[in-house]
């Protein structure tokens, strides 16, 4: 084999190897206080942004993975208590209980877009097809320039952003955790905190505060 080959083939190896390493990284993101997210959701609705709007308020509320929450269609979700469907990451099925809040929130947005029932509740510009995570990921990065709203923020902050509220709502307790763990398929609840963002410091200092 020739120098040239040798390097050539080197070459080939470490771009290769680089691209596995970042399809094997993990996407990173924080959440938003539940005020702060439902404030986000009046302003884009105010603008006219209607399916971002609905976007987030639908992904704070159930917490389905993106994957999941951009096929979901009205008649699944629209005027039911609960839903299920089958998460395409574990292949398990799993019922989703639709808050009254979230369901005020969806009949009002379903008539301001004037959808049907049987369309997919975040079609894109043709109708047809489901958002792409990747529009969905540059779409959120510019809302929150747009509003001003600093920090690093992905798809998956809809999802952390409803663990962190279960958690506050629940008086920060280990059994929430625990139920959360469930709830994201994780295999421990270390790895919930992880995921959250909890540091073992806030968890301790709340001992100090009762």
């Amino acid at each position: 084999m020739t120098a040239f080959r040798k390097y050539r083939k080197a070459i080939k190896v470490k771009l290769k190897t680089r691209i596995m390493a970042l399809k094997g990284q993990k996407t990173t993101s924080d959440f938003l206080e539940w005020e702060k997210m439902q404030s986000l959701v009046l302003k884009l609705e105010r603008d006219g942004e209607l399916k971002f709007a609905l976007l987030i308020s639908t992904g704070s509320y159930i917490g389905l993975r993106i994957s999941d929450l951009l096929q979901l269609r009205w008649n699944q979700v629209l005027n039911q208590d609960y839903f299920t469907v089958t998460e395409k990451k574990t292949k398990k099925t799993r019922r989703v209980t639709v808050n009254p809040e979230l369901q005020e929130i969806l009949t009002r947005l379903f008539n301001e877009l004037g959808a049907d029932q049987s369309d997919f509740m975040f079609a894109n510009r043709f109708g047809e097809k489901p958002f792409s995570i990747q529009y969905v990921n540059s779409k959120l990065k510019e809302i929150f320039t747009k509003y001003n709203i600093r920090g690093q923020y992905s798809s998956h902050f809809m999802r952390k952003t409803l663990g962190r509220r279960v958690w506050e709502v629940n008086k920060y307790s280990d059994q929430a955790l625990l139920l959360l763990s469930q709830l994201f398929n994780h295999s421990s609840v270390s790895t919930t905190k992880i995921y959250l963002g909890i540091r073992e410091t806030e968890i301790s200092n709340l001992y100090l505060s009762l």
